[in-house]
């Protein structure tokens, strides 16, 4: 039978890693102990888990709203969760929702809408929820979300791209000129999805990425994209997404982030703020340029169609 779903695929972000400090006995406890609590969490939202992953779990709920909401209470349960944790045990959730019809067979379940919630997951950065359209256009005035544009984006697998957003659900967050409440989707208009390019050197290294590579993850810890290992850099300093064909900067850290354009003699601060990247410059971590020893890492765009006024 075809029926109309919500899809949610949940991932552990950083299993790796622990499998490396813990090793691989005490990495697969603390592993499957996370994948039973999002399956529970999944089950006490009214939804139904199709199976386990390794380290991911699926699941399908009969609403979109219902989903999306369930999703939210998730990370923002293990967010309180992680504060109580040991350092080395930590380890965080990255979702992708979508909505579409799905084959059920011997209780698996089988559809676009599954292969693209997957999609999702894997493209999405540690905390984060990434929903299809048509998932934030039927969740309507899910409680307590926002829904952040994150523009038309390509995924493995499909031949066209597609418009994505984020589910922002931290209640410290407050919607802004990126940012719509839930219910308002349809509204938005469509962006460019031209590809670029952001190159960051480091120490000496150089790394590169492409738009649809994005989000792109700087910070100490060991599973961000771009690992800058210096005290002063949190675990997750700052993200890069690509929004209306350009590179957007944004603050995660406790002590902020700072952006300088080359040929400009002023800088930019960030504290849980973002702007856009463009051209070449340089961002310190942390603390400011006025640090000689600043962490800082240069940058240079190519590629954005972003025009600034």
């Amino acid at each position: 039978m075809t029926v109309l779903t919500t899809v949610v695929f949940a991932d552990i972000s950083g299993s790796v890693a622990l499998y490396e400090t813990l090793g691989n006995e005490r990495a697969a406890a603390a592993v499957a102990q996370l994948t039973q609590w999002i399956s529970v969490s999944i089950q006490s939202h009214s939804g139904r888990v199709v199976k386990k992953l390794g380290d991911g779990v699926l699941g399908v709920f009969g609403d979109a709203a219902g989903a999306v909401a369930a999703t939210a209470d998730m990370l923002q349960a293990h967010e309180q969760r992680l504060a109580r944790w040991p350092y080395p045990l930590r380890m965080d959730i990255r979702v992708g929702v979508a909505t579409g019809e799905i084959v059920e067979v011997d209780g698996d379940c089988y559809g676009d809408a599954v292969n693209v919630a997957a999609r999702l997951c894997e493209r999405s950065g540690p905390g984060e929820i990434w929903a299809t359209e048509m998932a934030v256009l039927l969740a309507g005035a899910a409680p307590a979300v926002w829904f952040r544009k994150l523009g038309m984006m390509d995924i493995r697998g499909k031949a066209e791209p597609a418009m994505l957003y984020q589910v922002e659900w931290r209640q410290d967050q407050e919607p802004d000129s990126l940012t719509m409440q839930a219910g308002l989707a349809s509204q938005l208009a469509p962006v460019d999805s031209i590809l670029g390019s952001i190159q960051f050197s480091w120490h000496g290294l150089d790394a590169t990425f492409a738009s649809n590579e994005a989000p792109v993850h700087i910070g100490r810890a060991t599973h961000a994209q771009l690992c800058i290992n210096d005290l002063r850099v949190s675990r997750l300093h700052a993200r890069i997404d690509w929004r209306n064909s350009g590179f957007l900067l944004t603050d995660l850290s406790s002590f902020g982030t700072w952006v300088r354009f080359d040929g400009s003699d002023s800088h930019v601060r960030l504290r849980r703020d973002a702007c856009i990247l463009h051209g070449t410059g340089e961002i310190s971590l942390g603390v400011s340029f006025s640090d000689p020893k600043a962490p800082t890492v240069a940058f240079h765009v190519a590629g954005s169609r972003m025009h600034l006024g």
